[in-house]
């Protein structure tokens, strides 16, 4: 009888298991969401909106909740105080984090935490009351510190429940065991803090935890998650890798309803770079009925190359790839996990355009590939640029070709070539020696091998593509006119031209001509061709010669920072340009990586009818103030639904092309995550005596700073002797040969120095 009855349960068990089964995949069946119930993944703010404000203060709480979808969950790091009460804080030990070196200097203890004798200040050792004179700070150092003296005070678990009254809390309990050690009781702390506060989830890396709580809250209890920390890691009460852990996921089942798992358990990472293909840990532990939370989410710290800088790229490879949707993301920046779960997934790149704006490249896709090659330019098309640019250089045999940089010492790897002995100085261009574009012929400029730019390399350490960054072929005019005229996507090109009156002058070449000739070559005068064409440079006298001989778009670049422009000058530009590009400090002024407020000059150019192009967008977050939360997407939205620029010139294209698809901005109402940021409304949060310092403002833009002569004609220039080989000293630009030991000896250190590249 006791057998019929085991096997009548048996039965029973495996026909609701069916059953409930099936609701899921019914449920799934209706949802574009591949996750384990179809909802939508959750957003989970890791002590609050940690990014920016001390982990775990209530400002990071409250403004996480001001600024994420609506069912965000609040993550506390449950910590235990000397009497027993549980505190929000990310660890036991409290250096790091806190104030608590500056109020207790002597107080420093050691003991062993898994294993490993650490000293420091440990939560155990002080009761609430001491910790009220502890204050919260970053604890990552790239963090802004200007936060730090606001007095932010460490907040009991209740507190944080009560007094926010979050839609999800979940609580993270890292080191119960080290606490039992100690005679204090995470469970009855847990026990106790459920009957004012309603927990939502409970974390923990301890197998024994689980087991020692279960049963304890009810059938209408918290979700518990089992949490894997390092693969070769052990668990400490079961003397297993999580490795291993994770090869039996029923096991883990039967203590837990969910686990949560660094990125790279389930898109694993090499020399940060993914390697495919991606793991089937969210498919298997769907299929075992257990939700899948993944941990290490952070704007401002190094990502996979693969995602090009862009956080929002990185969360829809987790929730909206085509083969599974994790079931919420652990971040330090819910502002961009809420956009790219409710904004950017699920959109196609054929969806309907929400705003409408130039994405105009710089240099191709060079934050991608070395500029102004094949390359760069094939992925600016790819990633839905309108307008490619091909910043016009001259050889010495007169070529017009594509180079970011008139010294290819910039943009090449000619400093390891013979050709490293042409090295000049032309004040008229540059203090520093370089390799001038001018000194070699056009098939000796073929012959070089790009080199990525790297604009972030030396203050912060960041390297763009290195699998990439010898790669591609520099273009000639003609070649880079060809490729933008074939293209379907393309509505444009722009030509840039600088130092054209020194080409005339010094050198005999005639920059202006040169691009004139091509486009008619390459059958852009032709009334046939609807691509548009336009001509920018910082020189006005350069914009005026073409104006008199073509009827391309011009494009006058406002080189200089400026908080203002007087009407007389947009007057004397409206003469010869038929658009401006500005630099995006002209627009939001910034004081030690803080926006300072908004300038007029977009609303002014604009009255005017000149649309307003602005230039540098980059997608690394150290490109941005920190108002932008190191998110190149809240960067791009608020100078497009914010300042109402006209256009971007991105190293990044695909970023800003996508933004124009972004699902929220048809929304009846704007979501907070979607807002423009207020110019000026995070220093209003900064301690006055955090302000930044005061800074001499920009100039005013006035009409004296717009006028130029008219270019000079072109001068003849004498030939030089064995002209295009390697081994000849050409002549420097000024007149005089240099090749002087101090030039041998820069010219040896830029050698080593890319050598160390290699």
């Amino acid at each position: 009888m006791r057998g019929l009855r085991s096997s009548s349960l048996i039965l029973c068990g495996f026909v609701l298991i069916q059953l409930f089964s099936s609701q899921i995949d019914a449920q799934r069946s209706k949802s574009p969401w591949q996750t384990l119930l179809g909802d939508a993944p959750l957003v989970i703010a890791r002590g609050g909106f940690s990014g920016l404000f001390p982990d775990s203060s209530l400002d990071a709480y409250s403004f996480a909740m001001q600024t994420s979808v609506a069912g965000a969950v609040l993550w506390c790091d449950v910590q235990l105080t000397k009497d027993g009460a549980g505190i929000c804080f990310p660890d036991l030990t409290m250096s790091n984090a806190s104030t608590i070196d500056v109020a207790y200097p002597t107080r420093q203890k050691t003991y062993t935490v898994n294993g490993v004798p650490t000293q420091n200040w440990f939560t155990i050792d002080f009761s609430l009351k001491d910790l009220k004179s502890v204050f919260l700070v970053r604890g990552i150092l790239s963090r802004s510190d200007k936060f730090d003296g606001n007095g932010y005070a460490i907040s009991t678990v209740q507190t944080v429940s009560t007094l926010l009254k979050p839609e999800g809390f979940w609580l993270n309990v890292q080191h119960d065991a080290f606490y039992a050690q100690h005679n204090l009781s995470m469970s009855n702390f847990l026990l106790s803090a459920s009957k004012t506060a309603i927990i939502d989830f409970i974390s923990s890396p301890e197998v024994n935890f689980f087991k020692k709580i279960a049963g304890r809250f009810g059938r209408k209890g918290p979700t518990f998650v089992f949490r894997f920390l390092g693969t070769e890691e052990f668990e400490p009460t079961t003397n297993q890798t999580y490795g291993s852990i994770l090869s039996n996921l029923t096991f883990v089942k039967t203590f837990a309803s969910a686990i949560l798992v660094p990125k790279s358990y389930v898109l694993p990472v090499a020399k940060q770079y993914l390697v495919p293909p991606p793991r089937s840990l969210v498919q298997d532990a769907h299929k075992a009925g257990l939700e899948v939370f993944v941990s290490g989410f952070a704007n401002d710290v190094d990502i996979a190359y693969d995602y090009s800088f862009d956080p929002v790229s990185e969360y829809l490879s987790f929730v909206d790839n085509g083969n599974f949707s994790v079931d919420g993301v652990l971040t330090d920046f819910p502002i961009t996990a809420s956009a790219s779960v409710a904004c950017f997934s699920h959109i196609g790149r054929n969806a309907t355009k929400q705003v409408d704006f130039l994405v105009i490249s710089k240099n191709g896709a060079s934050g991608d590939y070395p500029g102004c090659t094949d390359l760069a330019y094939a992925k600016a098309i790819k990633d839905g640029a309108d307008v490619i640019d091909c910043s016009v250089q001259m050889s010495r045999d007169g070529k017009p070709f594509c180079s970011s940089s008139i010294n290819l010492g910039d943009s090449t790897t000619v400093a390891q070539t013979p050709f490293r002995n042409r090295s000049a100085t032309v004040p008229e261009i540059s203090s520093v020696e370089g390799i001038y574009t001018f000194s070699l012929t056009w098939p000796e400029i073929q012959g070089l091998t790009p080199a990525i730019s790297n604009p972030f390399r030396e203050a912060y350490n960041m390297l763009r593509n290195p699998n990439e960054k010898n790669s591609g072929k520099l273009l000639s005019l003609s070649e880079f006119l060809s490729l933008a005229k074939n293209s379907t996507s393309l509505s444009g090109v722009l030509i840039s031209v600088e130092y054209a009156a020194y080409l005339r002058e010094k050198q005999g070449l005639d920059v202006v001509k040169a691009v004139l000739d091509t486009l008619t070559e390459t059958g852009y005068s032709n009334s046939t061709i609807t691509k548009m064409v336009m001509i920018q440079s910082t020189n006005s006298s350069v914009l005026v010669d073409f104006k008199k001989q073509s009827q391309y778009k011009t494009v006058y670049k406002v080189e200089e920072m400026i908080r203002d422009i007087l009407d007389p000058a947009i007057e004397d530009i409206k003469k010869f340009a038929n658009a401006v590009v500005i630099g995006k400090t002209s627009v939001f002024p910034v004081a030690d990586a803080f926006i300072t407020g908004q300038t007029n000059v977009v609303e002014k150019l604009q009255k005017s009818q000149l649309p307003v192009y602005v230039e540098l967008f980059q997608n690394e977050f150290v490109s941005q103030s920190y108002d932008f939360f190191s998110d190149a997407t809240v960067e791009i939205n608020s100078f497009i639904s914010g300042a109402g620029i006209n256009g971007t010139i991105t190293e990044f294209p695909f970023t800003a092309a996508r933004f124009k698809r972004n699902r929220c901005l048809g929304a009846k109402e704007t979501p907070n995550y979607m807002i423009p940021v207020e110019p000026g409304g995070l220093l209003k949060i900064v301690s006055p005596t955090s302000f930044p310092p005061a800074q001499a403002p920009n100039p005013v833009f006035t009409d004296a700073d717009v006028t130029e002569p008219p270019l000079p004609p072109v001068t003849a220039k004498a030939p030089t002797s064995s002209p295009g080989t390697p081994s000849t000293n050409a002549q420097a630009p000024s007149g005089q040969t240099r090749l002087t030991l101090s030039l041998l000896l820069s010219v040896f250190a830029l050698v080593f120095a890319s050598l160390l590249l290699l």
